[in-house]
């Protein structure tokens, strides 16, 4: 993946970071610390209709053009993506492309092991649509006016509990037989509205995250929280990576690299070590 006149021992490898929905580039401040701390360059982006760009509506394209910019703007030389969530299907996505940059020498995606084409992400994006529709329905009915990227309103949402044969994992998860799945029941401020998750998501049910993995010819490295619900297709993911591994932090959610940062860090130096070492 490196071009001939380029020895990948002598070139740090970039890092793109990629956040999940609802949330920032500001999630990955500890990972970003800690991997230039290490002598990497790192940029954290910020996807359509979130963060700086919370005016944009969420399409697939726009994230792709946000993960061009950002490759765009850092040093020659190898990069790799580290995507959580959305942030991990996008990068996952943007990696099977044909055109993708020959620069690309691995993709590390957590808590995205379900494909959007499976029932649990459509069930999600159910539940999203409703809260949305059901903001919405307060608003009308209280005569709020609520800017689109800000939601105050706090929530009592019902969680999913849905039945799950067991699971094979990495050495130190857990098997998980019963998942709870549940959004977050307080809205914080300026935190992006439920309509982004129904856009996201909609946006990814016509993908398939294990296509997507089958066709990217670089490492992937896939990271879970051992409580996250997202590991339910976690094998099936591994068996269709060209290079693959996986990895279950104890402990840890679906937000694994701000519930165990210590041990995230730990998996995303060995995964970059590992990028080199293949590139």
């Amino acid at each position: 993946m490196t071009s001939s006149n380029q020895n990948p021992q002598d070139a740090r490898t970039s890092v793109v970071f990629v956040h999940g929905v609802r949330s920032s580039g500001a999630i990955w401040e500890n990972q970003i610390e800690h991997v230039r701390a290490a002598g990497h360059e790192a940029v954290a982006v910020d996807l359509p209709a979130h963060g700086a760009r919370r005016h944009d509506r969420f399409s697939m394209d726009g994230a792709f053009e946000a993960l061009d910019d950002a490759v765009a703007t850092l040093p020659s030389g190898p990069v790799a993506l580290v995507g959580l969530s959305l942030g991990g299907y996008t990068s996952l996505a943007w990696a099977a492309r044909p055109e993708v940059t020959d620069r690309l020498v691995g993709v590390l995606a957590a808590g995205c092991t379900s494909d959007p084409k499976g029932k649990p992400v459509r069930l999600y994006r159910d539940v999203a649509k409703s809260i949305a529709n059901a903001a919405y329905l307060g608003r009308r009915l209280t005569g709020r006016v609520v800017h689109p990227s800000v939601h105050r309103a706090r929530l009592s949402v019902p969680s999913v509990r849905l039945p799950l044969r067991p699971l094979r994992s990495a050495p130190g998860g857990s098997d998980l037989r019963q998942i709870e799945i549940a959004p977050r029941q307080t809205a914080e401020m300026y935190r992006p509205t439920w309509d982004v998750v129904t856009d996201a998501l909609t946006h990814l049910a016509g993908r398939s995250s294990i296509a997507n993995v089958r066709a990217a010819r670089v490492p992937l490295w896939f990271v879970n929280g051992a409580r996250d619900a997202m590991r339910i297709e976690e094998q099936r993911h591994l068996s269709a990576a060209h290079d693959g591994s996986l990895v279950v932090i104890p402990g840890a959610g679906h937000d694994v690299n701000t519930e165990a940062p210590a041990a995230f860090n730990r998996v995303l130096a060995r995964a970059l070590a590992d990028f080199k070492r293949r590139a």
